[in-house]
């Protein structure tokens, strides 16, 4: 437990100017506010902030910063009010203290939204204030080192899954390494103990086996640098069992295959000394090809400066040397901790400046962007959780983005304006696909066109947080639309049929009944499937008989599928402007195809499904008619857009067979988009093949041309799958 007293020591030793008056009133006021609350350990509250409070002052924060950690939990846990704080120890306290606190008022049916929706607000005061984030970072630290005294393992895990996933790499983004190392390798004893323990005893083993190697790198590497007229601090660094597992897994190797265990890091005092150290490094042992990075002429986004290299070394051993200078092996430790350290009776911090990070501003633009808190968490999560690759614009701007990212991802990360109306993508100087993943050093061009609107598909392929938060945005806005005019249409079937006259006025008393405000909602909701038609009906009309709907028999649903294919029934709903991909998705069971006689069916979350009138699917909604809506191809059978028509092949097993089936395809017409080959035996191999093509009739023609073909032994039109 930290006395009081101590913690005025602690925080002396770089502050000697500390008012000790400050830190007793928060001290006593934290003591007085928590009262007899405990924690699981059965020590008193109150030591959880003032370990959170020595925690930043190891990190030589402002006093304003220690404030706030010793009151963090008072708003959130206590009986008292942002304008006690205010009162006592200024606005600038309380608003941090307010932006730490959770929203415990929040009412929310799942843990993942009460999550997603605390996120959200620290996200907000961070972006104020970027010492909200320091005091929640040591915060989740302290949590993390007591966490053994949680019996409950479900808690446990689930505190450390959002550490690894959210605070661990938020930490990384701002630069405190050792937070966030620490905090990866406690979360990963409780996900997975088992591999802990056994990478901490190879690491012992290896210790005992290789304790003089590092300590002659060390002296050796000195020595060196000390012959050629640089005096350097070097010093040895084992990787994190964490950071070792990451690797394990991400190359897929056995813990004996990895030969970098140990990072020397040479602190030097100048620029120039690091390249002189780098050069005389670089003379003397072999170098690793593709293990260079030069953080100094290219910082990372989160400020960090340092030379990496890998070399064969001393004892011929494979090691990473980082160099650097004092100023930035501290910034390495303290990240943007480093700008509200209390130095020389004053702090380096702006605010302004500290909102510069790219990473925050493109948070905040999901924030914007996002609906469901859940949808910002997720997104927020793709953008912070991801190994970096880094790429350069036209004129050589340096971009950081997750791995596996692609030029649309590269677009949002330029300009919302630019991934919006992009059109193409130059790597390299070189046209390639929207989906074409990035590598480190590809420069990259954005093609865009003034009427280009963001496509609905880029989802399936984009990694970054905020292009899908763009997409999604814009899916929204047009399906809204679309879903208003459905349900709208819905309503006044289901209305026709009960045998009563279509009212607005009446859907719009019902309104508050489904949680939404307006009309358009309640349509809305209706053709996107988040409210029954039905249900609508019901509140409006709560007195009516409706006939109890029966399990159909077997002939009852056959007539049904049957009267659905003779295109009896209900006069049909004419929808105009329904977008591909968005209000309309194509059924995958069938593969409808313009030519082909259709039937749509409204979908939970997803709009209306098309369905050839012939598909087997069908039988499974025919005890809900409401859901049946009948379309027909606007354009006719000769639509010029490409849609997927699927074909079953079979072919016999010979050289040149597959090209084949290709060349046949091509020279008709049509486009591979999949192929999968669903059995094999010696002779012949049986195959599914999707393929771009405009109508039923182009279809019928590729597949005449395939049954042409010698190697060919069947081919049809795929069907239910």
């Amino acid at each position: 437990m930290i006395e009081q007293a101590d913690l005025v020591k602690q925080i002396q030793l770089y502050n000697p100017d500390l008012n000790p008056e400050v830190i007793h009133d928060a001290y006593q006021y934290a003591v007085k506010m928590h009262g007899d609350q405990t924690r699981a350990s059965g020590e008193p509250y109150y030591t959880h902030p003032v370990a959170v409070a020595s925690i930043l002052a190891e990190m030589h924060m402002d006093a304003a910063t220690i404030v706030t950690a010793l009151l963090h939990d008072t708003l959130e846990d206590t009986e008292a009010t942002f304008d006690d704080l205010k009162a006592r120890f200024g606005e600038e306290v309380a608003a941090l203290v307010n932006g730490v606190s959770k929203l415990t008022r929040i009412k929310s049916h799942t843990v993942e939204r009460k999550q997603a929706e605390n996120f959200r607000k620290l996200v907000l005061a961070m972006s104020e204030d970027i010492r909200v984030l320091l005091v929640k970072l040591a915060d989740r630290l302290h949590n993390l080192r007591t966490l053994h005294h949680i019996e409950n393992p479900e808690k446990r895990s689930r505190i450390s899954r959002e550490t690894i996933e959210i605070y661990a790499p938020l930490a990384e983004r701002i630069g405190l390494h050792q937070i966030k190392e620490e905090l990866e390798d406690l979360s990963f004893e409780y996900l997975n103990p088992e591999a802990r323990e056994g990478i901490t005893n190879r690491l012992s083993f290896l210790r005992q086996e290789g304790g003089a190697i590092v300590k002659n790198i060390i002296k050796e590497l000195t020595k060196t640098l000390k012959a050629e007229g640089v005096e350097s601090a070097v010093t040895g660094r084992e990787k994190t069992r964490y950071s070792i597992w990451r690797k394990m897994q991400r190359k897929n190797v056995a813990f004996e295959q990895l030969s970098d265990l140990m990072a020397f890091r040479v602190v030097v005092e100048t620029v120039d000394e690091c390249y002189h150290a780098l050069g005389i490094i670089h003379s003397q042992y072999p170098t690793v090809p593709g293990r260079f990075k030069d953080y100094i002429s290219t910082p990372k986004p989160n400020g960090y400066r340092s030379i990496h290299t890998t070399v064969i070394g001393p004892e011929g051993q494979r090691i990473e040397i980082q160099i650097r200078t004092v100023d930035m092996h501290e910034e390495a430790a303290l990240g943007v901790a480093a700008h509200w350290a209390y130095k020389d009776g004053t702090t380096k911090a702006h605010i302004k400046e500290i909102k510069k990070y790219r990473w925050l501003r493109e948070l905040l633009d999901i924030i914007d962007q996002e609906q469901k808190p859940e949808e910002f968490l997720e997104n927020t999560k793709l953008e912070l959780f991801q190994d970096q690759v880094y790429v350069f614009s036209p004129k050589g701007d340096l971009t950081e983005l997750p791995n596996g990212s692609t030029p649309i991802d590269f677009a949002y990360a330029v300009h919302s304006a630019v991934g919006d109306r992009c059109v193409g993508a130059k790597i390299n100087s070189r046209i390639a696909p929207l989906n074409t993943k990035l590598n480190n050093g590809d420069q990259v061009e954005i093609i865009t066109a003034k009427n280009q609107n963001p496509s609905p598909t880029w989802e399936r392929f984009v990694v970054t947080g905020k292009a899908r938060s763009r997409i999604r945005r814009y899916v929204r806005q047009q399906q809204r639309g679309e879903y208003v005019t459905l349900g709208k249409a819905m309503l006044q079937k289901l209305f026709q049929q009960e045998g009563y006259d279509f009212a607005e006025k009446a859907v719009q008393g019902v309104a508050t009944q489904f949680r939404v405000e307006t009309i358009e909602d309640v349509f809305n909701g209706v053709g996107s499937g988040n409210i029954v038609a039905r249900d609508v009906f019901k509140a409006i009309f709560p007195a009516h008989k409706t006939t109890t709907v029966k399990k159909p028999t077997d002939a009852e649903v056959a007539q049904q599928v049957a009267q659905a294919k003779q295109g009896t029934g209900s006069t049909p709903l004419l929808i105009k402007g329904l977008i591909p991909g968005m209000a309309v998705h194509f059924a995958r069971c069938c593969h409808p195809l313009p030519g082909d006689r259709i039937v749509g069916i409204v979908v939970t979350g997803k709009g209306v499904t098309i369905h050839t009138i012939d598909c087997d699917t069908l039988e499974n909604f025919a005890d809900t008619p409401e859901r049946w809506i009948d379309v027909s191809w606007d354009d006719g059978p000769n639509s010029a857009e490409s849609h997927v028509g699927r074909i079953e092949v079979t072919i016999a097993n010979v050289a040149g067979a597959l090209g084949t089936i290709s060349t046949v395809i091509g020279k008709n017409g049509g486009n591979i988009t999949n192929l999968k080959i669903t059995s094999r035996s010696l002779d012949f191999w049986d195959m599914m093949i999707d393929v771009y093509v405009n109508d039923t009739k182009h279809l019928h023609n590729i597949i005449a041309a395939l049954r042409a073909t010698p190697e060919i032994s069947s081919v049809d039109r795929a069907r239910g799958r």
